[in-house]
This record gives C-alpha cells, sequence and structure tokens, in this order.
C-alpha cells in the first residue's frame, strides 16, 4: 500500500497557495492532536494540523484559539502567506526541468496515458505539467485528488492559523523554509523521481487508500488518537519507496529540525503556539518524543 495521500495530507507543504476561508459554521469541537509543552515557566501549545481544509474544519476549538490570542508567537513549518517570490523561485530551482533534461525523465513519456487520464480529471492541461520534474509533476496530481476527495489547500488549517495571527499582530515564525522543503525532492535522483511518481499515480488508482485518506480526514476532525497512531505505524510498514521516502525523508528527517525550533521558540517566549501537520505528532520518534528527550514535560490535552 502506497500511502503517499496519506502523508502529503498531514506532513509537508508542497506548494504553498493563498488561502481563501469561507464562512465558519457556528459549531466547535476537538480538532486534530494537541499537547501543552512546558519548561520551568514558559508554556507551548503544540497543535496536529492538516494542510488541506474544507470549511467545515473550522472554527477550530477555543482552547486552540485561546492559546493564539495569548501567544507571543506562532510557530509554523512555512508561513503560506508570506513571500511568494521565494516559493516562486524554490519551485523553479527545484521543481522545473531545465533546458535539455528531458531525456533523464523518460518514464513521464511511458506513463502518459496514465498521466493523461488523471490529468483529463483534474482539469490539468498536459502543457501545463509538461516542464515540471516527476516529483512536481506527483504532488500536482495529489493536489487534484485532494480537491475531488472534498478538500483544498486554500483551506489549509495552518493558513489560517497563519492568518489569524497577523490580524493580531502575533509574529509568525517559520521552523523551516519553503526552499528547504523542495529541496528535499529535488535531492531525489531522476529514476528515484520517476519511482515517486509511478507510486503517486498508483496510490491514487487505489481505492484503499482512498478510503485511508477520508479516514484520515475525519480523525483529524474528530481529534482520533487511536486513528491516529494506527495509520502512523502501518505508513511506517509500508515497503514501497514512496512511502519510505516520506516515512524516512518527510517525517523521521525532519522531526528533529521541527523540535529544535519549538524548543527554541519554547525558551523565549511565557506563551507560544506552534502548528505542524498531525503525523509529525503520532508514532516512533515523533516530536512530542524528542521533546520529551530534551528534558521537556509534554502533557497531551486530546
Amino acid at each position: 500500500m502506497r500511502r503517499q495521500i496519506i502523508v502529503m495530507f498531514c506532513g509537508l507543504f508542497l506548494l504553498p497557495l493563498p488561502a481563501a476561508f469561507a464562512e465558519a459554521p457556528p459549531v466547535a469541537q476537538n480538532r486534530g492532536a494537541l499537547f501543552k509543552v512546558q519548561d520551568a515557566s514558559h508554556t507551548l501549545y503544540l497543535f496536529g494540523t492538516i494542510h488541506v481544509g474544507a470549511p467545515d474544519f473550522f472554527p477550530l476549538e477555543p482552547q486552540v484559539t485561546q492559546a493564539l490570542q495569548n501567544a507571543g508567537a506562532l510557530a509554523v513549518e512555512v508561513d503560506v502567506t508570506g513571500d511568494q517570490k521565494a516559493t516562486v523561485a524554490a519551485v523553479l530551482k527545484y521543481g522545473m526541468l531545465a533546458p535539455g533534461e528531458e531525456a533523464k525523465y523518460a518514464c513521464r513519456q511511458a506513463l502518459m496515458p496514465r498521466l493523461t487520464t488523471l490529468l483529463q480529471k483534474y482539469g490539468m492541461p498536459v502543457e501545463a505539467v509538461a516542464p515540471m520534474k516527476p516529483w512536481m509533476l506527483a504532488s500536482m496530481l495529489a493536489i487534484g485528488e485532494f480537491s475531488s476527495l472534498g478538500y483544498s489547500s486554500e483551506l489549509a488549517v495552518d493558513n489560517y492559523l497563519s492568518q489569524q495571527a497577523k490580524l493580531r499582530k502575533i509574529p509568525v515564525v517559520e521552523l523551516e523554509s519553503t526552499e528547504g522543503q523542495l529541496a528535499l525532492f529535488g535531492a531525489m535522483t531522476p529514476d528515484q523521481q520517476c519511482r515517486f511518481l509511478e507510486d503517486g499515480i498508483t496510490s491514487i488508482d487505489d481505492e484503499n487508500e482512498k478510503q485511508e485518506a477520508r479516514e484520515l480526514a475525519s480523525a483529524w476532525r474528530t481529534a482520533d488518537k487511536v486513528a491516529f497512531e494506527r495509520l502512523a505505524h502501518e505508513m511506517a510498514a509500508d515497503p514501497s519507496y514512496a512511502a519510505q521516502f516520506m516515512q524516512k525523508v518527510l517525517l523521521d528527517g525532519r522531526n528533529p529540525t521541527l523540535a529544535d525550533g519549538i524548543a527554541r521558540l519554547l525558551s523565549r517566549e511565557k506563551n507560544s503556539l506552534a502548528a505542524i501537520g498531525v503525523m509529525h505528532l503520532v508514532g516512533d520518534n515523533s516530536v512530542p518524543d524528542l521533546l520529551r528527550k530534551r528534558g521537556l514535560k509534554v502533557e497531551r490535552v486530546y
């Protein structure tokens, strides 16, 4: 089982987009996962988010809202409401084919019959994706699949929190950078990118994985920690190339950096909030586990 869709729901920003939020429904409930992190005199709330969204995700529950209102700073993986020029530059650097590189990625032509079907499904012109490296094309297909399942990157929870922080004049701190995130994909060899793309197509075609994506969204809506842990362990055991890349590089490889940034924020702000993908908060070697190893008190709120 290739759980590419699952990790891209909650593990990484791929293509930051401007947010446009719908009217919020009147009822708030526990969503995602929430941890309370403390040292001797400072408190940070650590909120597990999802990098796509739907109108019924909002409003967030009062404890998260209150934590934001009281925060001296909000930490996110990357601030998608920030410098769009840097995002464009990173996409061009790591995601687009340079002149003469087409021959390195012959798999694109071999996969074209399957690609054409998906591109037609998502309303993406072939010529628009022609300059993309395979990993970038795979990410665009994932965004298209999210949309077909009823989720939008424009309604991502992290975007919402960043916008709310800026409205309240609360500083937004980036734990990573868009370039740093995209460079992880750019480091793949052409052959690895081709495997990643093929796994992505297979993942989209897999009805069982679509059901898992729906289950993950449901788990986030209801803060179902048992479901999160089950999905995390199943994903870690998936032997496919894409799943192992995502587990080892996008989750395990990034968790120490995220934990370091969160610990630094905790040390300098009396009250703060950090919001990162929920898959970083569950499973083995999670960010909460790494924070505990640093001697911090970490309590799961829900």
